[in-house]
């Protein structure tokens, strides 16, 4: 492999690394939810070709510009917090790995990328993927303001299924909002325990979070709350779409991997956040995908 090769690659894995691009495993299952429950959606008003490969490629492209888009942004504007911050000063930025504006110019292409392939979907994806875009950027400047911000990230994560959703069939459905309230209040519910690690620094920087604001024990708490409106939007939808058995097995075990982070992350023991944030969570948004998937095909 030549050098000009090799450093191509690195760049690419530096860029992957900067997204957290692992991470896709927690909005892109629900996105699939959504994507299947469209495309059942047309198939049942009989509708021509009600699956196209086309229509699943330009989802995925959506998610993946977004995404992108948004966690470079987050970098970039983070990188001076990040880099006093001794659990995120190797990050890319201010490690001197990517240059800020190379991160920028990231999020720009990432941003003309998603909207442009919106067009191609439907008027009403592209009409929204403006709103949309602002919502995933606007949430890296929350902290600086709100506690609520981790609200705000699970606002963003939630479009996935009812975009998917959307991008199929051209209107909104209650179905994928029930899903998509679940997104919202899980992905509230996890980040504010991974951000129980920064509680002391947010304080020192005067950032706003959850941990900052309420403290370690009222968090977990708060965020067990929120699991539990998340378990209760998946029952819902199973009981609304009049899903079988084959769903609620899968629903047994989301509720069970939100359980089991709850039981890892103690207020006097946070040395398995990591754990409950990446592994349970990635587990249970692929399991619970694959077997909502599964159920409402047969």
């Amino acid at each position: 492999m030549s050098s000009t090769s090799i450093s191509f690659v690195t760049r690419f894995r530096n860029y992957l690394s900067l997204v957290k691009f692992s991470h896709t495993v927690f909005a892109l299952p629900f996105a699939f939810i959504g994507f299947t429950l469209g495309f059942l959606e047309l198939r049942s008003h009989n509708a021509p070709n009600p699956f196209q490969w086309t229509s699943l490629l330009k989802m995925l492209l959506c998610m993946v510009f977004a995404r992108s888009a948004a966690m470079s942004f987050n970098r970039y504007l983070d990188r001076r917090y990040d880099a006093l911050n001794p659990r995120t000063a190797k990050r890319e930025i201010p490690a001197g790995i990517i240059p800020p504006q190379h991160a920028l110019v990231f999020t720009i292409v990432n941003s003309i990328l998603f909207v442009a392939t919106t067009w191609f979907i439907n008027s009403a994806c592209f009409y929204l993927s403006f709103v949309a875009l602002f919502v995933i950027l606007f949430y890296s400047y929350t902290k600086r303001f709100t506690a609520l911000c981790h609200i705000v990230l699970g606002v963003g994560l939630s479009l996935s299924p009812i975009g998917a959703y959307l991008a199929v069939t051209g209107y909104f459905a209650w179905l994928p909002l029930f899903f998509s309230f679940s997104v919202l209040t899980w992905v509230a519910g996890f980040d504010i325990i991974y951000a129980l690690q920064d509680e002391e620094f947010d304080r020192s920087q005067q950032l706003h979070s959850i941990p900052a604001a309420i403290g370690t024990r009222n968090s977990l708490i708060l965020s067990t709350l929120l699991h539990i409106c998340s378990a209760t939007f998946v029952i819902a939808a199973g009981i609304y779409g009049h899903f079988n058995w084959i769903y609620w097995t899968g629903t047994a075990f989301y509720m069970a991997m939100l359980t089991y982070q709850h039981l890892l992350v103690k207020p006097t023991d946070l040395s398995k956040v990591n754990i409950a944030f990446a592994n349970t969570n990635g587990a249970a948004s692929v399991l619970f995908a694959v077997f909502t998937i599964i159920a409402v095909l047969i």
